[in-house]
């Protein structure tokens, strides 16, 4: 059987391309009233040279952490000397104590409009990994005056092609900090991966590898070797793998259930691509679509009571939502915009969907109400736009933009915007052409 690779362009290649009459709403960057946040840089007399470098990049990074929280906060210019100094609603100030022959970090935050103190904490300088306490410091800083939790200690992983050699096309996955630091190869399999996502405790990655496999020859006579999409599970912490399915076909676009016992992901091995839902434990299968068009990319919302996916029923690739419990049960279309669209993803809370779209003959990023009301376009004019993720928080989106350089030459790196589309920050430059970002949960 020749393969139906999970391509948006090819998969549903087959219908007319008509655009529907949509009204499509801009949203622009929201007129709230913004925090003036402060740094008392702490004495650093004790210190060698060394320790001294580590403390000022632990400073950038809380800077450089809170700047992602512009809808909030606005930072305070250069590190006021004293509380005194800082004209900042919120005020971190920072003391360095030795104690026992260790170094202590003191750090306090007061609300000024409040006339309160929000945070005492003291805890050890861990010099030798200095990134990690840095986002931890922010993370309990940003939960001391908000009392939510931040995204500052959260990781992503992706697929990149950088290994890849002339001839030879190689995707690989890897993690890195949220921020796009500390990047870490997982795969060394000199071959395809496709379609990670992560379990919900962070420890496990799914992900598919296109291998090669004999079968009996089409002719009946014979064996002929063909490529097939496998479906593996990776343990993060002894970074080893296994296969959950090989079946015919594609055993693609696996994303887990909110409890991490099961998965949702894409069978084809009945000769069309249709939904399923695999229990981890008895391997049971149960069908959730069954449609003579192929339905792909599922993504399940925070109860499991929706579930949302890609299919080719109206001639072209557009976005339903369905009820997981059943088989083809309260099937709904929500989106009309685009020739067709690619990758829904539910934000943590499931009030709504995520996508990109090909319009104008590039893919742009969407956000709608899970319920199909509330069209809002997130980018444009900023290159060829995919493979949208919300934060854990539900306040930020990860994607894939690619700019073409040349004929012959485009580069496609990691960016993160608000939930409203204002692009903040590039966290990739260099790292090869960046597919499928996936921020942890």
């Amino acid at each position: 059987m020749k393969i139906k690779l999970m391509i948006i362009l090819v998969l549903f290649s087959f219908g007319a391309f008509a655009q529907d009459t949509l009204t499509v709403v801009a949203v622009g960057e929201a007129e709230t009233e913004k925090d003036l946040i402060g740094f008392v840089k702490p004495g650093m007399s004790t210190l060698n040279a060394e320790e001294a470098a580590k403390i000022n990049e632990l400073l950038a990074i809380l800077k450089s952490d809170f700047d992602l929280y512009r809808s909030l906060f606005v930072i305070e210019d250069g590190f006021a000397k004293n509380k005194k100094d800082s004209k900042s609603r919120y005020i971190n100030d920072f003391s360095i104590v030795l104690e026992n022959k260790q170094m202590f970090l003191k750090t306090s935050v007061e609300d000024t409009k409040q006339a309160s103190i929000l945070l005492e904490d003291k805890r050890q300088i861990l010099f030798n990994n200095i990134r990690s306490f840095a986002h931890e410091i922010s993370h309990i800083i940003y939960r001391s005056i908000t009392g939510k939790e931040s995204i500052f200690k959260s990781k992503m992983i992706f697929v990149s092609d950088r290994t890849s050699r002339k001839g030879s096309a190689r995707k690989e996955l890897y993690i890195m900090d949220f921020d796009g630091a500390r990047k870490q190869r997982l795969t060394h399999l000199n071959s395809m991966v496709i379609s990670p996502s992560l379990s919900p405790k962070n420890d496990k990655v799914l992900y598919t590898l296109i291998e090669t496999q004999t079968k009996k020859a089409s002719s009946g006579i014979g064996l002929q070797r063909v490529k097939n999409l496998n479906l593996h599970m990776m343990d993060l912490k002894t970074k080893r793998s296994k296969v959950l399915s090989a079946l015919e076909g594609i055993n693609s676009g696996a994303v887990f259930s909110k409890s991490g016992e099961s998965i949702y992901l894409t069978l084809s091995n009945l000769k069309n691509a249709d939904i399923f839902k695999i229990d981890l434990k008895t391997k049971k299968r149960r069908r959730i679509t069954s449609h003579f068009s192929d339905d792909v990319d599922p993504h399940i919302n925070a109860d499991e009571t929706l579930l949302t996916f890609l299919s080719g029923r109206p001639g072209r690739a557009m976005i339903y939502t369905l009820d997981p419990t059943g088989t083809e049960k309260s099937v709904k279309r929500i989106s009309f915009v685009g020739r067709f669209n690619a990758a829904p993803r539910f934000n943590p809370s499931g009030s709504e969907i995520v996508f990109s779209s090909w319009v104008d003959n590039r893919f742009d990023i969407y956000r709608i109400d899970s319920d199909g009301r509330n069209l809002v376009r997130l980018t444009k004019n900023f290159g060829s736009n995919e493979e949208p993720w919300y934060s854990p928080d539900g306040q930020f989106i990860v994607f894939t933009s690619q700019r073409v350089i040349t004929r012959k030459k485009a580069v496609q790196d990691v960016y993160i915007m608000d939930r409203d589309g204002e692009i903040i920050r590039k966290i990739t430059e260099n790292y090869g052409k960046i597919y499928t970002p996936r921020w942890s949960n």
